[in-house]
């Protein structure tokens, strides 16, 4: 886990990460857990993620895109102090289709809405705080995937509008990832040129792997931002500032 909070810094908190079965999800799930939080990973395919998510308390299988099935979870809760939103997909050059184009945004843009909405009465009784995955492609062009790319740029003033409807009692900011090493870039991690190209780019000089978020959302979601909402932080190894 890529943190150095301190042991317990989490106790007695209860995290929601939708989209937490799979890829920085996992990981972040994984990362409160450590920290004492008492974690729900919800996404799809649950029951192959758990030899990976142990140390959660519980994996539930959950449809962002299902209005009926995010309802029903979040009123089987009875407290959250923080909900992180992982939950997205790519589906690159098929998204120029009008009804791919449409079921990305289903999922990444709507699905977040839908979730920071169901999850938000419970969070203005903790004080808690929301804290959404956005992309480095919230700020450049993504020819080979224009679905994702708007629907990550959407994230961004998604993050910023609902920071400031649910103040005082809610922060919400966001994390915006570069390349990192998951199942959805794994086309990308196995073709040379790119990966040359991609490693080239970045001035850490490699690629992120799913850890490397881990802290920024802790931090984000910590009493040591308890002064910042709207916020979107780049975890991208530098790439967005070439």
């Amino acid at each position: 886990m890529g943190t150095d909070f301190r042991t317990g810094a989490f106790a007695d908190k209860r995290v929601v990460v939708t989209g937490g079965t799979s890829g920085i999800g996992a990981a972040v799930a994984v990362g409160f857990a450590a920290l004492g939080a008492q974690v729900t990973a919800a996404g799809l395919n649950s029951a192959d993620a758990l030899p990976v998510l142990t140390q959660v308390t519980e994996v539930v299988e959950l449809d962002v895109t299902t209005e009926a099935e995010v309802d029903q979870f979040f009123n089987s809760l009875t407290r959250l102090d923080v909900l992180v939103n992982c939950a997205g997909v790519i589906r690159r050059a098929d998204e120029y289709q009008m009804d791919i184009f449409q079921g990305v945004l289903e999922v990444n843009l709507v699905g977040t809405m839908r979730v920071c909405l169901a999850g938000r009465e419970l969070l203005t009784s903790a004080h808690g705080s929301i804290v959404n995955v956005a992309s480095m492609t919230s700020l450049f062009a993504s020819p080979h995937a224009p679905a994702y790319g708007a629907s990550k740029a959407a994230i961004v003033q998604l993050t910023k509008s609902l920071a400031a409807s649910f103040a005082p009692n809610v922060r919400v900011n966001a994390v915006a990832p570069g390349w990192i090493r998951t199942a959805l870039t794994s086309p990308l991690q196995h073709d040379p040129e790119t990966d040359r190209r991609i490693i080239n780019r970045t001035p850490a000089a490699r690629w992120g792997e799913p850890d490397d978020i881990v802290g920024p959302v802790v931090w984000l979601a910590s009493t040591g931002a308890a002064f910042v909402t709207g916020a979107v932080l780049p975890v991208d190894g530098g790439y967005s500032c070439i």
